[in-house]
């Protein structure tokens, strides 16, 4: 099962305190200001994760997933969306939202009964 960027979108503004915005001409999902996804284009999504997240999600599945890089920095896991799973996806961006997330914030998601599914 695909996840088209409608999907991801909605998967994203479900968490507390997201918004979108423009970055750069494309749009992001930030809480409190601090980006942690954007959509460079109609099938990818960019989630920004820590660099062992990355490459263990390259190692798992290179078909769907790639690692970006800004200038010498590992800087994010691109997402094919047609080829990854809704929960893939959900599971990806609650890591990159709980990585940019005031503490306090992450543990009510953390202890949240959906996330831990």
């Amino acid at each position: 099962m695909s996840v088209t960027v409608d999907d991801a979108r909605s998967l994203a503004l479900s968490l507390p305190q997201v918004n979108e915005q423009d970055h750069h001409g494309m749009a992001s999902f930030r809480i409190r200001g601090r980006i942690f996804a954007t959509v460079p284009d109609d099938q990818h999504l960019r989630v920004m994760l820590d660099e062992d997240e990355i490459r263990a999600a390259v190692s798992e599945n290179p078909a769907v997933f790639h690692d970006f890089y800004w200038g010498t920095r590992l800087a994010c896991l691109v997402v094919d969306l047609a080829g990854a799973s809704p929960q893939q996806v959900r599971e990806l961006l609650n890591e990159a939202w709980l990585r940019k997330a005031p503490a306090v914030l992450a543990r009510q998601l953390q202890s949240a009964p959906e996330v831990s599914q």
